[in-house]
């Protein structure tokens, strides 16, 4: 596919994946995508949480368990503004129908939800090896 005309726009960027323990809550997963010059141009970050019934979706099994995500993600443009969006998604756990009963809900991130992702992948960032020892 780099070989192909529209392979060219992703030659050379490079894709962090991190993916952490959020405790209790669950998992926590970082995606920080940088282009050949090593800039940051897209994050998203994500929490999966496995939690007690919601009250958002209701389940004939009161003793099940539900899974929520929380997410945001999106692309930094050059101008140093960031275009995306933030998730609230919620279903039953364990899934087992083939097209499970989730409710996904999406928003607009707030400036607070942004200088977090711009934080959290400022200390990614920091934590890489150098460039020049690689």
């Amino acid at each position: 596919m780099l070989a192909a005309p529209e392979g060219a726009a992703i030659a050379g960027w490079e894709q962090l994946t991190l993916l952490l323990s959020a405790g209790p809550a669950g998992l926590r997963a970082i995606l920080v995508v940088l282009d050949e010059a090593g800039q940051v141009i897209s994050a998203s970050d994500m929490v999966l949480y496995r939690s007690a019934p919601s009250p958002v979706t209701d389940s004939p099994e009161p003793s099940s368990a539900f899974m929520r995500q929380q997410s945001i993600g999106g692309r930094f443009e050059p101008d140093g503004t960031f275009q995306g969006t933030s998730w609230q998604t919620e279903g039953p756990e364990p899934v087992e129908d083939e097209a499970p009963n989730w409710v996904s809900t999406p928003s607009e991130p707030t400036e607070e939800d942004v200088a977090a992702l711009r934080t959290l992948v400022a200390e990614v960032m920091r934590r890489l090896p150098s460039r020049d020892s690689q």
